[in-house]
């Protein structure tokens, strides 16, 4: 008798492919995905932290414009 593993077994039926053809288990695809999710996420937060700064800094520069005319004005 043998232990060689037959393609019966649950850890090889239990295989997708991924788009270049390769075999993976469902675990890796499950990793995959949620790799993707957290990459997708960051780069969601990356924009939202980058528009607020915008925000804040287009908010600076109004109040700092109407800081200088006031200034003008009193001289």
């Amino acid at each position: 008798m043998t232990t060689y593993r037959t393609t019966t077994d649950e850890a090889v039926t239990s295989t997708e492919l991924d788009p270049r053809g390769n075999p993976m288990l469902l675990e890796e695809n499950l990793a995959r995905s949620r790799m993707h999710d957290a990459e997708v996420f960051a780069q969601r937060q990356r924009l939202a932290r980058r528009l607020v700064a915008a925000d804040r800094w287009r908010r600076l520069a109004g109040w700092a414009h109407r800081r200088a005319d006031q200034a003008r004005a009193v001289v």
